[in-house]
């Protein structure tokens, strides 16, 4: 999918056909086909390998700098089905007639530059609508992060009731979860200092033209970045301990229930015994008193009820 879009004079966005393209117009290409590729290669004489590395689930977030065009990989935070997080690599294109975002799927952060929110950002200038896509992906790892956060003090709570194996992979899963923000959050800081240094040595000519609003806002952006990447962390070492406490009360439960069944086994095995040894075909006592089978039972009854008291004294029970 192509949507081409730019920002008016009144500060409104208006849709364009790929053939009315502009300068400062903004590409935005969800899952495109080949032939759309080639047709946004060709109206802005901008290299496929570009736009297809940005679809690669695994590409790691970096910049690339050729003469015409600049090329920014940064990751992006998405919710899958059923709770579940995920990180999206998102290109982010420059060239002298046009600013370029290709993403593999829809994302919110992408999603929420609209018509209804086009006060907030300017397709024309090119920078700062960078930083502001940047800086809104920063928000939805921290909303995000909040989510997981209130997400694990629920299954947290089900597990001190139920030691059940669904939230025990619940509980995986958003550990699974956080070591992708961790990646994600770790290369993007790198490609946000990148960034900061081209600014301070950039070229009168070059793409990067940051004004001293735009810095401040470039600071913003990684000091937020920051903050995610020492929640993402602080909340990971938190997940970390809390797996290796269910796994030792797991384990415990487990010790007591198997300490508790071999108390019963061994309780049991004491009549068993008696029976046995009445049973074999010699002369025993009491042979042949008529009750024989009653005080053979009451002995082997109170040898039980003492070994029953000896486990239940030592905590066997």
């Amino acid at each position: 999918m192509i949507e081409i879009l730019k920002t008016t004079d009144d500060n409104k966005l208006k849709e364009l056909g790929i053939n009315e393209a502009q300068s400062g117009s903004w590409f935005n290409l969800i899952d495109p086909t080949y032939d759309e590729i080639q047709k946004v290669s060709l109206i802005l004489n901008l290299d496929e390998s570009f736009l297809r590395n940005s679809l690669d689930v695994d590409e790691r977030s970096r910049i690339e700098i050729e003469d015409d065009c600049v090329l920014i990989i940064t990751n992006l935070p998405v919710m899958e089905d059923e709770g579940t997080y995920d990180t999206l690599p998102l290109g982010i294109i420059f060239t002298q007639r046009g600013f370029i975002t290709v993403a593999s799927k829809k994302n919110k952060v992408i999603s929420s530059f609209n018509k209804d929110t086009s006060s907030s950002f300017d397709t024309r200038n090119k920078t700062k609508f960078l930083l502001d896509i940047l800086f809104r992906s920063t928000k939805f790892y921290l909303r995000y992060l909040n989510y997981i956060y209130k997400q694990s003090e629920e299954i947290e709570e089900e597990l001190r009731k139920t030691m059940k194996n669904k939230a025990l992979f619940q509980l995986f899963e958003v550990q699974k979860s956080l070591v992708y923000f961790t990646t994600a959050l770790k290369d993007n800081y790198m490609v946000l200092q990148k960034i900061m240094r081209l600014t301070q040595n950039a070229k009168p000519n070059s793409f990067f033209k940051f004004t001293e609003d735009d810095i401040d806002l470039l600071e913003d952006v990684i000091i937020e970045n920051k903050q995610a990447l020492e929640m993402v962390e602080m909340h990971r070492n938190i997940l970390e301990n809390m797996m290796d406490a269910f796994a030792s009360i797991i384990s415990n439960n487990l010790n007591i229930v198997m300490k508790f069944l071999t108390s019963i086994a061994i309780i049991f095995a004491i009549p068993t015994m008696f029976s046995s040894f009445w049973g074999m075909n010699v002369s025993v006592p009491f042979a042949h008193n008529p009750y024989g089978f009653m005080i053979v039972g009451f002995i082997s009854l109170i040898a039980a009820i003492l070994a029953a008291f000896y486990f239940a004294k030592k905590g066997m029970f």
